[in-house]
């Protein structure tokens, strides 16, 4: 069996991040995380931006929709969701769309679990509409 070499580009996924998240993010976030977990930060975007979001086969906002999908199932990991609810909206997808992605998700993860993202895509809503 013949395998395909992954690709990791970490200059990619730094950009990507900076794109999706903002630098205050790659700045504020990752920087407090190295403090705690050494090199941990880097793994995350080298291998998660740099590397599973540069495959071909789904366009960004595709990916980003489905993490959101992802998140709000997992449940418990609301700091995430509501970082990737914030990258969504930074790179277009509409607010709607992400209301619909969680109602959507009821009959399939159970309605705690949407409603929980319907609360974080609130709160983040909210919030933007006040900076508005």
């Amino acid at each position: 069996m013949v395998m395909q070499k992954a690709t990791v580009d970490r200059e990619a996924g730094y950009r990507l991040m900076g794109e999706l998240a903002g630098p205050e993010t790659v700045e504020g976030t990752l920087g407090r995380l190295e403090a705690l977990a050494p090199g941990f930060p880097d793994w995350i975007v080298t291998s998660l931006f740099g590397g599973t979001y540069q495959r071909e086969g789904l366009a960004l906002r595709d990916r980003q929709i489905a993490t959101l999908a992802a998140l709000t199932a997992l449940g418990g990991v609301e700091p995430q969701l509501d970082d990737h609810v914030r990258n969504s909206l930074r790179i277009g997808v509409e607010a709607r769309e992400i209301v619909e992605v969680m109602v959507h998700l009821a009959p399939y993860v159970g309605l705690p679990k949407a409603l929980a993202g319907l609360r974080v895509a609130a709160a983040v809503l909210g919030e933007r509409e006040e900076q508005a």
